[in-house]
């Protein structure tokens, strides 16, 4: 296991222990915004980089601190679903949509 520091909006958080192979995000906004600690395989599924995506669009591209995805923390559980069941389904071929022709 390796140690991360993560900060966001300007506060350090404890050091927290983060597996190696994953990385902390904020999910949703105000209130309702979370933490997730996700496998780093998601960074490559589109359905995840379309999040960051709108992210981007939010936040710009220079946001400091941990990745934050400013949609709802029910959409985003969905979506995580989708990738956990396409990554159970088919364990080895998960990045085979990167080499088919569009």
């Amino acid at each position: 296991m390796s140690f991360h520091m993560h900060l966001h909006r300007g506060k350090t958080d404890q050091m927290k222990e983060i597996p190696k192979g994953r990385f902390a995000i904020m999910v949703g906004r105000g209130e309702e915004q979370q933490k997730f600690i996700i496998p780093v395989t998601y960074i490559s599924h589109p359905l995840f980089t379309e999040l960051l995506q709108e992210a981007e669009e939010e936040y710009g591209f220079n946001h400091q601190g941990v990745i934050s995805i400013p949609c709802h923390v029910h959409r985003f559980r969905d979506v995580q679903s989708l990738i956990d069941k396409e990554n159970t389904q088919h364990p080895n071929n998960h990045h085979l949509w990167c080499f088919r022709a569009p």
